[in-house]
């Protein structure tokens, strides 16, 4: 039996891990050559991955607009094709990219963007609704996703969108959106074994928000994996939020913490992805992790966690004792 979770207050039912499609996007470039994507892609394997993950009982599937500037969008939707009905589709907007060169142009938190971009969402998915709409500017001023909430609230009253989301890393932006947005019902933050957002699960739980888990594999560091990735690789020139590699390879510290906690983390079978997903079910009945994918074998591996569900009370315990140095304080 497939483990599910609710997508907050909306009511919608997913699997409990959901797959990422940011690196099926492929290439997309920012300023000064920095890679926005996860280098090349094989689109035919990554519509086998998609139906690959559909037939191991995942219904979630996260996307963005920018995401290879729409490729990623335009492969998820040729996938579900005839399949729609078997999916959650959850996609975001507020960032513009240039789909003939592939780079992207900037943010745009506009109202009238987000009614823009959600048009070509939907066309580029082939499908007349989005699940989930997320605004997609993690340090955007809550004033300004304020400005949002009658634009999104008309888009659900339309039919064009079941229920909004913002993808944050501030608790204090998502608390503003959910006390505002009748229909807001999910926060997309970073949450991993290695980074946890506690403040941001106390939000969702006093919002009754979903917290769909961003990076749960760390970029793929608690995978295990030690191949360097390329300079067309957003982890080969690796932008300043994302410490979990230096210069296409893992950050020695990092690693070190994650060989500190494998054992812990495969005490009962599991991967250590497996494991590190094990642990975020374990860590909120709210917690939705969406781990990227692009091939098939990755995606079985990662949706094979639905089966073994969360990780053990023990395991979870020591973990907790042997990442203390990354744990804040406990507050007297």
């Amino acid at each position: 039996m497939s483990m599910t979770r609710t997508l907050g207050r909306s009511g919608i039912e997913v699997s409990a891990i959901g797959m990422g499609c940011w690196a099926i996007g492929g290439p997309l470039w920012g300023d000064g050559g920095q890679p926005f994507g996860w280098g090349e892609v094989d689109d035919d394997e990554s519509i086998r991955t998609i139906h690959a993950a559909l037939d191991a009982g995942v219904t979630l599937f996260d996307t963005a607009s920018n995401y290879g500037a729409g490729h990623s969008e335009r492969i998820l939707g040729r996938a579900l094709a005839g399949r729609r009905d078997r999916a959650v589709i959850a996609t975001k907007f507020g960032n513009r990219a240039d789909e003939a060169t592939r780079r992207w142009t900037g943010t745009d938190p506009s109202p009238a963007y987000a009614v823009q971009s959600l048009e070509e969402s939907l066309r580029r998915l082939g499908t007349d609704h989005v699940d989930l709409y997320q605004l997609h500017i993690n340090d955007l001023p809550a004033t300004a996703a304020l400005d949002l909430v009658d634009t999104l609230e008309g888009l659900v009253a339309q039919g064009k969108i079941r229920a909004y989301g913002w993808s944050t890393d501030h608790p204090d932006s998502a608390e503003a959106f959910a006390k505002a947005g009748t229909h807001c019902t999910a926060v997309q933050h970073d949450q991993s074994v290695l980074l946890d957002n506690a403040a941001m699960l106390a939000v969702c739980d006093a919002y009754d928000l979903a917290s769909l888990n961003r990076g749960p594999l760390a970029m793929g560091l608690l995978t295990g994996s030690k191949r360097a990735v390329g300079r067309d690789d957003v982890r080969g020139m690796a932008p300043e939020w994302l410490v979990w590699f230096t210069d296409g390879r893992p950050t020695p510290e990092w690693a070190a913490r994650v060989e500190r906690i494998r054992a812990a983390l495969t005490s009962d079978g599991r991967t250590l992805a497996q494991g590190a997903l094990g642990w975020l079910l374990a860590r909120s009945p709210r917690t939705v992790p969406i781990p990227g994918a692009r091939t098939v074998a990755q995606v079985r591996e990662n949706a094979a966690t639905l089966a073994l569900g969360p990780l053990g009370a023990d395991a979870v315990a020591e973990v907790e004792r042997l990442l203390s140095d990354v744990r804040p304080a406990p507050t007297a």
